[in-house]
């Protein structure tokens, strides 16, 4: 079934002298000469993902600063806008699916322009693989450029980027284990190899804003997008891919998801399946919510499900590269086999237990911080207060670890995280020790009343299970508190207020 392949965006330097690259951009500029209301149009596609058309400031549409020229008129029928506008689905197991068809549709659509200018009929959407190397983190200078070969300007070209270091200088800081959910073996759930809420996304309805990202959506998916977008000098405004509701006007939204969901073609190339719940295979069309539908080219709605987009072996495209990259693993001690060697088992399990568990819970509370914790621009700290009982139980399963009696895992929670601005990264620390690092994308949304979930924020989870086997061996766990810190990756990122509503640690058994 294969027709079209896939390639890195950075052949031939990532340049125009990369055909895919060059005829990105006669697409793409074709398209942005059509209407809003034009569903074969770039602007009518960029609100598919998301818009705020009508909001009176930023990040309304009519305050993006141009290139490109976002219009904001005319509007479609309010049915086409119920059928086609706002569907992107995150922090949900439709995450990878539903962008899935929403790449192949973009695609479809470009490549009718590029064989009707005369160009490649094989034509296919390139990917940034900002893992690749030789500075292959940094943006391609055909996106980078502000025109053509020709002197003409580029649609590739975006205003709004600011990068990590809010310079305009675009890459990416992509930590060394952000390959890393590569190595789930659970789609949605947990099992010892696996942390909640799965590869793939917690278990949701149409979930246009949600609560917890998959480990696949929050790294690398969401600290790539803040990254490419970063705030304005300012600290008033910030990039198109910073947030949902802008982010795929920003012409290298495409090159990233197509690398996200080569991710998910390499991860079930190891062998690793999706869900076979109805629930998740036929979309929450079942469930009498909104179904998945794009605009194919001529206007034509093609109507999918998970199902429809589950494998690549049902696609008509493939990617030049699906081989298993050299995954950054963790800490060796978060094996079964290195856990058990650290807490002085026996350690003859060459690899984590299988044991997959569905429930997206972190586990039984083990303590928590007090209050609402407010982040400045110079980070916050607290202490989480650990109950004497949970704490005994977490002792006694470490100290009793064996391949009979497997050692409980503990994961920290920053729970009901809110605020105004999506472009911002928290560095998180235990004790001192790095946890690892969040990016904001989709926090506005999140945190707003009108939105799914009431205005509760975002939920991210930590593993901290390395941590605390030390812990214990060094002291038997008899203190009664962790130290957590929370670092913004940037003073700037902390431009409007941010909250959490609380800390939490959670013991999860293994049995």
């Amino acid at each position: 079934m294969t027709t079209f392949t896939r390639r890195n965006a950075w052949l031939q330097g990532g340049t125009f002298d990369n055909p895919d690259l060059y005829w990105y951009a006669k697409g793409v500029q074709v398209m942005q000469a059509r209407a809003l209301d034009d569903p074969n149009g770039w602007w009518f596609f960029a609100a598919i993902h998301g818009e705020e058309i009508g909001l009176t400031e930023f990040p309304g549409w009519g305050f993006i600063a141009a290139p490109p020229q976002v219009p904001t008129t005319p509007l479609p029928s309010q049915a086409m806008q119920d059928q086609y506008w706002n569907q992107c689905q995150h922090q949900s197991w439709f995450f990878a699916p539903w962008h899935r068809g929403y790449l192949v549709a973009l695609e479809a659509q470009i490549r009718t322009v590029v064989v009707s200018l005369g160009g490649p009929e094989d034509w296919a959407l390139p990917y940034w693989n900002y893992f690749g190397p030789d500075g292959e983190s940094r943006i391609p200078p055909a996106l980078a450029s502000p025109t053509m070969p020709d002197g003409s300007p580029n649609p590739l070209f975006v205003t709004m980027r600011f990068g990590p270091k809010y310079n305009g200088d675009i890459y990416v800081e992509i930590p060394p284990a952000s390959q890393a959910c590569l190595g789930n073996t659970v789609y949605t759930g947990r099992d010892t190899g696996t942390k909640p809420p799965g590869f793939g996304g917690p278990s949701t309805g149409f979930s246009h804003d949600g609560n917890i990202s998959g480990n696949l959506e929050s790294n690398p998916h969401n600290l790539v997008h803040v990254d490419v977008g970063g705030i304005f000098p300012d600290e008033t405004t910030y990039g198109l891919m910073s947030d949902p509701a802008l982010a795929a006007l920003d012409p290298i939204f495409y090159l990233h998801h197509a690398n996200i969901d080569r991710m998910w073609g390499i991860w079930n190339a190891q062998g690793n399946t999706n869900p076979v719940d109805p629930n998740w295979l036929a979309g929450p069309a079942v469930l009498g919510q909104r179904e998945f539908v794009m605009p194919m080219p001529g206007g034509v709605p093609w109507v999918y499900v998970p199902a429809d987009v589950s494998s690549l072996s049902q696609m008509d495209y493939t990617y030049d590269d699906l081989t298993m990259p050299a995954v950054v693993q963790e800490p060796s001690s978060l094996t079964m086999s290195g856990r058990l060697t650290l807490l002085g088992s026996d350690p003859m399990a060459d690899g984590p237990a299988r044991g997959e568990i569905t429930d997206q819970q972190a586990g039984e509370l083990l303590g928590a911080n007090q209050g609402v914790l407010q982040i400045s621009g110079s980070g916050a700290h607290t202490a989480v207060q650990l109950d004497s009982g949970v704490r005994s139980l977490l002792s006694r399963s470490l100290a009793g670890a064996s391949l009979e009696a497997l050692p409980d895992r503990v994961f920290l929670q920053l729970e009901h995280v809110r605020g105004s601005i999506d472009a911002c990264k928290l560095n998180v620390s235990v004790n001192q020790q790095s946890v690892g690092t969040v990016a904001l994308f989709g926090l506005r949304r999140a945190s707003q009343q009108d939105s799914a979930h009431g205005g509760a924020g975002l939920t991210f989870i930590f593993e901290i299970t390395d941590i605390v086997d030390r812990l214990f061996l060094d002291g038997g766990l008899v203190n009664d508190r962790l130290d957590v810190q929370i670092q913004p990756g940037h003073p700037a990122q902390v431009a409007a207020p941010l909250t959490v509503g609380r800390i939490s640690v959670y013991r999860q058994p293994q049995q």
